[in-house]
């Protein structure tokens, strides 16, 4: 196996993007971004590929997100490499949810954050049998990105709020019914459907073959409640709503809630409720200037140092009260960039 955080094999006609930092349960990083994008514009342009794969070495996860650490103390030294990795990031999910070829992500084990972006937004997102969706990001002072104000606003019951603010976890069952991923095949046949991609065109011929049933979602159980009680437009109603709600499943989530950063939750739920009335390419827009002030702000360096830094689990969030989250201060979040504005090519 090769250092190199990330490689590319051309198989017949499948180009295939292998992530290959394991012990870092495949993070994202910047050169990771910069070597993947440039791949797949040759693969576009080639007649003789057909169609692009991406799959992840180790068993454990996929992709567990972006560097944080490293963009924490980027952002800590006023770094342009913080802002710069969002910005080529999300270029590259932009790319990947209008490529014109097939792209079929291959995720078993944790998938979240950025892992969500290399793989969501593509045309077929295979779930195996280990497959864990999250998207944490509000326990660390930010918000689901990657074009999570565009996927997640769209899923039904409610569930893109309950995933947001809670930042649970969902199993492959439960990716189906929602539409997170929209095949499941157990992971002992990935090999034989790349080895068959790379022989024939016919990508939903191929996959069908595998195809398995993954059983009944767990979050079908409470999509009744999620529906309920996530259906408000503010934080504040939302709680009202769990505590009306007054069952063990809706003090679990609220109690929940309160562990996560009072600004990350605010702007989540306004991202995810613009979200919904906005094309994929504004929503990554808003999300990078929304990204742009978070890396100003207290909340994401607090968060990053009692989770990841020192693991003391005890974030000193600032505003500390959710009722301390004015709407002034939620609202600078989505300000314009000016001149910075992001630009698609």
């Amino acid at each position: 196996m090769t250092d190199k955080e990330v490689f590319f094999e051309e198989n017949g006609s499948l180009g295939l993007i292998k992530l290959n930092r394991p012990k870092a349960l495949n993070a994202l990083t910047l050169s990771m971004v910069r070597a993947i994008h440039p791949q797949m514009i040759k693969w576009e342009k080639s007649k003789s590929i057909k169609s692009v794969a991406i799959i992840a070495e180790g068993e454990k996860a996929f992709c567990a997100g972006g560097d944080i650490r490293a963009l924490h103390d980027w952002g800590k030294n006023n770094d342009k490499k913080a802002t710069g990795f969002y910005e080529e990031e999300y270029i590259l999910n932009q790319y990947i949810k209008r490529y014109p070829k097939p792209y079929i992500s291959f995720v078993n084990g944790i998938v979240m954050g950025g892992g969500v972006g290399l793989s969501v937004h593509g045309s077929h997102r295979i779930a195996g049998e280990n497959y864990s969706f999250a998207m944490p990001e509000t326990g660390i002072g930010l918000f689901p990105d990657v074009g999570g104000t565009y996927f997640l606003s769209r899923l039904k019951h409610n569930a893109g709020v309950y995933l947001a603010l809670t930042g649970s976890r969902i199993k492959a069952q439960d990716a189906i019914f929602l539409g997170t991923a929209n095949h499941f095949v157990h992971s002992k046949n990935f090999n034989d459907i790349i080895k068959a991609l790379s022989q024939s065109d016919d990508v939903n011929s191929i996959i069908k073959q595998f195809e398995a049933d993954p059983g009944k979602s767990d979050f079908e159980e409470i999509s009744t409640l999620c529906n309920k009680v996530f259906a408000g437009d503010s934080i504040e109603k939302i709680i009202s709503n769990l505590i009306k709600e007054n069952s063990d499943l809706s003090k679990k989530f609220l109690s929940t809630i309160h562990t996560k950063s009072p600004t990350a939750i605010k702007i989540a739920l306004k991202s995810l409720r613009l979200g919904s009335k906005l094309n994929f390419e504004e929503c990554m827009k808003m999300e990078f200037r929304m990204v742009n002030r978070v890396m100003r702000d207290h909340d994401f360096y607090e968060g990053v140092r009692a989770l990841i830094i020192d693991k003391d689990n005890k974030p000193n969030w600032s505003p500390e009260k959710i009722n301390d989250v004015k709407d002034d201060f939620v609202n600078e979040f989505f300000n314009s960039l000016d001149n910075n504005e992001l630009i698609f090519n």
